[in-house]
């Protein structure tokens, strides 16, 4: 139990510092979500909106992330 109290406050202060960055960051990141490949289509009374690339960027930075905190750990 003691294990499961330590992950949880563990990722407590993750979504912290992350939700930290974000908001600091919010007026400095327009331009994520418009990048060349996100799909947007925009008709009459219908929008769709997929951010394609965004996400790909997005998966490849967090992966690195993780893999340099996984090597810096060993």
């Amino acid at each position: 139990m003691q294990h499961l109290g330590k992950i949880l406050i563990i990722t407590g202060i993750i979504l912290v510092i992350t939700g930290v960055i974000i908001w600091a960051l919010a007026g400095r990141t327009g331009w994520f979500g418009h990048l060349p490949g996100d799909i947007r289509i925009r008709r009459e009374h219908f929008a769709f909106y997929f951010p394609l690339t965004s996400m790909l960027l997005l998966s490849a930075v967090l992966s690195f992330i993780i893999w340099l905190i996984q090597k810096i750990l060993r």
